[in-house]
């Protein structure tokens, strides 16, 4: 491949409301050959209902583990988290307890 090529990250959707996944990535040089590879691999079989082809260094990566993974435990906001929770371990308690007995 030329050293021009750059590198298009290509997102599928498979059918009407699905969710984007990626798909894989393409080398060309530029946009318009682009589509046409990604049309090529991710299209021709009619896997895909839609695509979007982006250049790989207009995406930005978000890898903050302040972000991604917060200290806080933040159960309260699952259905049902701390309720079963304090459910769980009453019943852990008892089933303790009736061992020792």
């Amino acid at each position: 491949m030329a050293e021009s090529d750059r590198v298009w990250e290509v997102f599928r959707q498979e059918s009407e409301g699905d969710p984007m996944i990626h798909g894989g990535s393409v080398r060309a040089p530029d946009e318009e050959l682009a589509m046409h590879y990604a049309r090529e691999f991710y299209g021709r079989r009619q896997e895909s209902h839609r695509l979007w082809v982006v250049p790989r260094e207009a995406i930005t990566e978000l890898d903050d583990p302040d972000l991604l993974q917060p200290p806080f435990d933040r159960s309260f906001k699952k259905p049902g988290g701390y309720i079963i929770k304090h459910k769980l371990e009453a019943a852990k308690a008892r089933a303790a307890s009736e061992k020792g007995e």
